[in-house]
């Protein structure tokens, strides 16, 4: 007989076991096979169906997060090609700052013919001379640095502070280029407007150690030196060293010294300057071997506290006495003054007594 019938064995499987599903849009969309059309099926396929590409949807919250993502790489890459410091690194490195404080002495100030007569007499007798009296700790690692790092920076500071407050050249106003080799390339730029004389961050104190050399020459070209370094990690990439020195310098007025045999030279007197500069070493610094100075502060004396605390140093020299000028004033109102002009007493006890001394021999 034609028409269905159930199989022997299997109840239930004729269509009625079909005959509630509902097989909706979203299902047949989702299907990972699909059946061939009839006409498909006459084609050289071996296969009924194929494998379907799963249907996928964006969601509007990842079409939004790949917008801002997108947006702020963008960013990323203009702001990169419009660094205001071209390609001297990412970060800014800020100019140093520093302080000083003129020490007027109370009377004349003491001189004497010979340069060594002075130094005799006055508290650097101990000290050493040149390069060779700028000693360096033993150097020891960090946290994050090693122990040829840190030797380094110090060999670094080192070389910074005999170049800023002991090399003849740079006393004497005559060149700034032994610091200038030293300093982070953005450091550079700073020191030159200093040197040039126009609108700088810092004052030429804060870089170096310098003369007029129209008012003072050096009677000896070997200062007297002495002072410690300490070091300390301030950050994982941060090393910072302090260097802490007393300088003295033999100095006499411009153009005093001995033209011709026989010749008396003129007075001498000894100008002291205790410097303390601090100054960072980031692994580039040490790999280029650049020092970035942060901060110097110098007590300088005698001088006059009428002196101009941007420009060279201008020690009173022998016989001279400092006059009644006080800094200029300052209004606490304010908060916009670049420099706060500061002052200090010279105590007695740190100017040479040749007189006492030769009465000791």
């Amino acid at each position: 007989m034609a028409g269905s019938s159930d199989p022997g064995g299997v109840p239930g499987s004729g269509d009625e076991e079909y005959a509630s599903t509902v097989f909706d849009e979203s299902f047949v969309n989702a299907a990972r096979l699909q059946e061939y059309s009839a006409r498909e099926r006459l084609q050289d396929h071996s296969t009924a169906v194929r494998d379907r590409a799963p249907h996928r949807t964006v969601p509007r919250q990842g079409l939004a997060l790949g917008v801002i993502i997108l947006l702020a790489f963008a960013a990323a890459v203009y702001l990169g090609n419009n660094n205001p410091y071209g390609q001297d690194g990412g970060h800014a490195v800020q100019p140093p700052l520093t302080t000083l404080v003129p020490l007027a002495p109370a009377g004349v100030v003491p001189g004497a013919a010979e340069p060594a007569e002075l130094f005799e007499a006055s508290p650097a007798q101990g000290f050493g001379s040149g390069a060779a009296g700028v000693l360096l700790p033993d150097a020891r690692a960090t946290a994050h640095f090693s122990r040829d790092q840190v030797f380094t920076a110090l060999t670094l500071a080192k070389e910074y502070i005999v170049a800023s407050a002991l090399t003849q050249d740079v006393l004497t106003g005559v060149s700034a280029v032994p610091v200038r080799e030293l300093l982070d390339p953005q450091q550079r730029r700073q020191l030159d407007r200093a040197v040039s004389g126009g609108i700088a961050a810092a004052p030429l104190t804060a870089w170096l150690v310098s003369f007029d050399p129209l008012e003072v020459e050096l009677a000896d070209p070997q200062v007297r030196i002495e002072g410690t370094f300490a070091f300390t990690e301030i950050a994982d990439d941060m090393l910072q060293v302090t260097a802490r020195h007393v300088a003295v310098y033999a100095v006499r007025e411009a153009g005093a010294t001995p033209r011709e045999p026989g010749e008396e030279p003129g007075e001498t007197t000894l100008f002291t300057v205790r410097r303390e500069v601090v100054m960072l070493f980031a692994e580039e610094g040490l790999q280029e071997r650049t020092v970035i100075l942060r901060q110097t502060d110098l007590l300088a004396g005698p001088m006059d506290c009428g002196v101009d605390p941007d420009g060279p140093l201008r020690p009173l020299l022998a016989g001279e006495r400092a006059g009644d000028s006080r800094p200029a004033g300052t209004d606490p109102y304010t908060t916009d003054a670049d420099h706060i002009p500061l002052c200090g007493a010279l105590d007695a006890k740190a100017l040479p007594n040749p007189e006492s001394a030769a009465r000791d021999l």
